[in-house]
């Protein structure tokens, strides 16, 4: 496309932002779609997203933002209203100017990782889960989980206190789900869930021990990109099943692209 002073503009907040497959996904839908709109990647390092905010929400051809490491939850105070997600979790990954002005934000990591999920045919109901990591991407997720009906979730996060938090937050918000904090042990459990960065970066150390790995568990990554993260390498030479952090970027995309407005995103 002819890049021009009419162009609309959208872009990905993060870093490092060189993994990153979004502006590929959103930039092939435009193109796909005739949309007279760019998606381009700016890396802010951690701590600088206030002083970047401020200049970004200032230009008027842009339209939208989507939120990555390590910013979800640095952006919360600098937006003027949330989603119902974003408010149960206190995290955003996409955000929207509004009609009435000012800046919206929502949350979809977590319902992108049940769709992957369950587009893979896992579903979430009646299952045994544990999840190794409970940050910002981990707390959507968890709570995705959970209100799809999964039987029982076991926690796990090596921040102090995280995973304790996340399982008081998810006991009030669903009563019915069995939650407890514990070790990342693998035996017993239908879905195996890495939602820590672990991975990300060459010669990162496994999340947890894959020695214990059995089918017919699932085993879940939320890294998008390498896409056969040492995990899922370990998880597939176990005979498991799995779900690549691919499937959670997909259908988040697919979440966020709706709810920015890109009508007809089939992505």
């Amino acid at each position: 496309m002819t890049i021009t002073g009419r162009t609309r503009l959208m872009a990905i907040l993060g870093d490092p932002v060189a993994p990153l497959r979004s502006p590929a996904l959103f930039n092939e839908a435009f193109a796909r779609l005739g949309r007279d709109t760019v998606f381009v990647a700016f890396e802010v390092p951690a701590g600088e997203l206030p002083a970047a905010w401020a200049g970004l929400t200032r230009l008027r051809n842009l339209d939208g933002l989507v939120v990555t490491m390590p910013h979800k939850e640095a952006v919360v105070p600098l937006l003027d209203a949330f989603g119902p997600v974003a408010r149960r979790t206190g995290t955003v990954n996409t955000v929207r100017r509004r009609p009435e002005g000012g800046w919206e934000g929502e949350m979809f990591d977590g319902e992108g990782f049940r769709d992957g999920l369950e587009r893979a045919g896992h579903p979430v109901r009646g299952a045994a889960i544990l999840q190794v990591g409970c940050g910002a991407a981990g707390r959507a997720i968890a709570h995705a989980l959970a209100g799809a009906g999964a039987a029982r979730l076991r926690l796990h996060d090596a921040a102090p206190g995280r995973a304790a938090a996340l399982a008081r937050a998810l006991t009030d918000a669903h009563p019915g789900l069995a939650v407890a904090e514990g070790a990342p042990d693998t035996a017993g459990q239908d879905i195996v869930v890495n939602a820590t960065p672990l991975g990300l970066r060459e010669g990162d150390p496994l999340p947890f021990d894959a020695a214990r790995l059995r089918p017919p568990q699932v085993v879940a990554d939320v890294i998008p990109n390498p896409e056969v993260t040492p995990l899922i390498a370990a998880a597939r030479a176990a005979g498991c099943a799995t779900v690549t952090g691919r499937s959670m970027h997909e259908g988040q995309a697919r979440l966020a692209a709706a709810w920015l407005g890109i009508a007809g995103w089939d992505g």
